[in-house]
């Protein structure tokens, strides 16, 4: 199944997966695993962004370092390059998960990873059957060929701080200060601007028009060519801004998965003030 999904189109709709899915895509499940036992689309495998990530408490947003270990893992959930990959979750209430498992394996090559637009329950919406019983995934083929212009660490952001458009994705509250997820210090990253993550969707967790959108972020000074790095606590729901914004076309835009566990583990430097200017809720 070739090209079924573009090397931009990071986002598709419940209609386009529903699809994709008949034709033999692999489906990951990122909810939570309650909700997966309630009912799940037939042959979805139930992922964890932890699963991929290192254990260090300061490194834990981080991919695992060894490929060869983390090759292995992506292949014991059924992953092949060469197949599409849909990826659904809880968008309403969870972290954007489904956007860090979908930069993940953009990130390590794969071409055809996308998640569905609404989560679960959009797909449900299409008339997809729902089962009960666990899913046992044949063992995929994947080889890791690193994508880096999706990905930036800590060196490469503390170089190029002044050059770069950085984008705090968390709540307001942890932008200026709060540390609610374990982050050493509170604060910021100096001069990010604020764009929470959750005002990319509606309260059903639909994104929200394009042009609505891009108007936003405009708001913001951020254009389709800006330099961008984004960042939250851990690099999940900066990856659901990223994986969004890289389908709306932005084309330099950058996941920290070090994040502020990382980034708050250093000498470096925060703020704490609060948003200033738009913030959407």
């Amino acid at each position: 199944m070739s090209n079924a999904i573009s090397d931009t189109q990071w986002v598709v709709s419940a209609t386009q997966a529903k699809q994709l899915i008949e034709r033999g895509a692999t489906i990951l499940d990122t909810r939570n695993i309650i909700l997966s036992l309630l009912g799940h689309i037939p042959g979805a495998v139930r992922v964890a962004w932890q699963d991929f990530s290192q254990q260090e408490p300061h490194y834990k947003g981080k991919l695992i370092d060894n490929p060869n270990i983390l090759q292995e893992k992506i292949r014991a959930i059924g992953i092949c390059n060469t197949k599409p990959v849909i990826v659904v979750g809880n968008p309403p209430h969870n972290f954007g998960e489904e956007g860090r498992i979908v930069w993940m394996l953009r990130t390590l090559g794969h071409q055809q990873a996308a998640f569905v637009d609404g989560g679960h329950n959009a797909l449900v919406k299409t008339g997809i059957p729902i089962v009960w019983e666990s899913t046992q995934p044949k063992p995929g083929d994947f080889v890791i060929k690193l994508t880096p212009s999706y990905s930036i660490d800590f060196d490469e952001l503390k170089a190029n701080i002044q050059n770069l458009t950085i984008i705090d994705t968390r709540e307001p509250r942890e932008y200026a200060g709060a540390t609610p997820y374990g982050e050493k210090k509170g604060g910021h990253i100096p001069g990010a601007k604020h764009f929470y993550f959750k005002d990319l969707m509606d309260t059903n967790g639909y994104l929200l028009p394009s042009n609505e959108l891009i108007a936003k972020l405009n708001e913001l000074a951020i254009k389709q060519h800006t330099p961008i790095t984004a960042y939250c606590t851990g690099g999940i729901r900066s990856a659901f801004f990223v994986s969004v914004l890289t389908n709306l076309g932005f084309n330099n835009i950058k996941n920290y998965a070090g994040s502020m566990w990382e980034w708050s583990a250093s000498n470096y430097p925060l703020e704490k003030s609060p948003p200033t200017g738009i913030i959407y809720t």
